[in-house]
């Protein structure tokens, strides 16, 4: 079942209750948390469409450092100004933060216990999954029709062997991708 849709406007206080509830429950990285903001932001309150979230995304994979809180900012930047940015930033970055390093710690202190590691293979698995869902939520839209899918299946997959086969990083791929994008037009929608 799925989140009742609001069309509240966002606040300060609603926007970084929710960057602290996703960004401090949703585990794997990066892409997992935003796409469980995608669900938040764009689907369930609206606060962002999903060329403003595809935006946010795509500048916080170029930017320096660590994506999803570059997402965060974007996202709260475009959401509320620079009050936004702020709480975005601060709410998915401090609390995360002080759990690092309590897990690092267990970690340190359980490596050795079999149960313990049997556990993180799990979690390993799972994380996994669901950042091959978060993908497929990002590249389904571009999959509509036959045209639009093949040229979305050659620049994801371009994309992917440009970075594990050819090692680029990530500007100049998303530079050709956009390129790409500019030479390789989807055709008209009727």
């Amino acid at each position: 079942m799925s989140a009742p849709r609001s069309d509240s406007p966002p606040t300060l206080r609603a926007l970084t209750g929710i960057f602290l509830r996703v960004g401090n429950t949703t585990f794997g990285g990066g892409v997992p948390t935003i796409a469980a903001l995608q669900r938040e932001l764009v689907n369930r309150r609206r606060w962002l469409s999903p060329e403003d979230y595809a935006l946010a995304f795509s500048l916080s994979r170029v930017t320096p450092g660590t994506n999803v809180i570059a997402f965060c900012a974007a996202a709260g930047a475009r959401i509320l100004g620079f009050r936004g940015a702020l709480a975005g930033a601060l709410s998915e970055t401090v609390p995360s933060a002080v759990l690092a390093i309590l897990i690092t710690q267990g970690y340190e202190t359980w490596r050795t216990n079999t149960w313990a590691m049997a556990a993180i293979a799990g979690t390993i698995a799972a994380v996994a999954g669901m950042m091959w869902s978060s993908i497929w939520s990002l590249v389904r839209p571009y999959f509509r029709g036959r045209a639009s899918a093949v040229r979305g299946l050659v620049i994801t997959l371009g994309a992917f062997a440009a970075l594990s086969k050819f090692g680029l990083s990530p500007l100049p791929i998303i530079g050709l991708a956009a390129l790409t994008g500019l030479l390789w037009k989807e055709p008209a929608r009727k």
